[in-house]
C-alpha cells in the first residue's frame, strides 16, 4: 500500500540519516516530529532490505513491519493476550488492508512469535535483521 504516514516516517528517518553525516542538524517540522516514534520500524525495515533500497521501497516495506511490531506489542505488554497465544486459545494474525484496491493481504503469525512468548522483551532490534536474530537463536547466542 501506499501509506502517506509510513513514506513520512522513512522520508524523515532518511533525512535524520543524511543530517548526521553532515555537519548541519536537520530542521524538523511538526509532523517530523510526530513521525518520529515511527522511526524504529523505518530503520527495521531500511536495515532487512540493505542500503541500496529506495525511500519508496522501505516505506513499502514499513507498512509490514509496523505491523509486525504493533502484533509484538500486544504480545508484550498485554499479559492477558500472552497468555492466551501461549495457550493455543488465541492465535494473532496480522493483515495489511490497500486502501487503493480494497484488497486484505494476510501477513500470518508474528516471524518471532516463539522468541516473544519465551522473553518479553525488545519491541524492535535495530542490530540485527529477523533473519539474523532466528540464526542466533537457533544457535542458543
Amino acid at each position: 500500500t501506499k501509506c502517506g504516514a509510513m513514506m513520512g516516517a522513512t522520508t524523515t528517518m532518511l533525512k535524520a540519516q543524511e543530517a548526521a553525516q553532515g555537519s548541519a542538524p536537520a530542521q524538523q517540522s511538526a509532523l517530523d516530529k510526530l513521525l518520529n516514534g515511527l522511526e524504529p520500524v523505518a530503520q527495521q525495515a531500511q536495515l532487512e532490505l540493505g542500503s541500496n533500497a529506495s525511500a519508496e521501497e522501505i516505506a513499502a516495506h514499513v507498512v509490514k513491519v509496523n505491523v509486525f511490531a504493533g502484533m509484538e506489542r500486544l504480545l508484550v505488554y498485554s499479559e492477558p493476550i500472552r497468555e492466551k497465544v501461549k495457550n493455543g486459545e488465541v492465535q494473532l494474525h496480522g493483515a495489511v488492508y490497500d486502501i487503493t484496491t480494497g484488497k486484505v493481504e494476510f501477513l500470518g503469525q508474528h516471524p518471532r512469535l516463539p522468541l516473544i512468548l519465551g522473553m518479553q522483551a525488545g519491541l524492535i532490534n535495530t542490530d540485527k535483521s529477523l533473519e539474523a536474530i532466528a540464526e542466533s537463536a537457533a544457535q542458543g547466542a
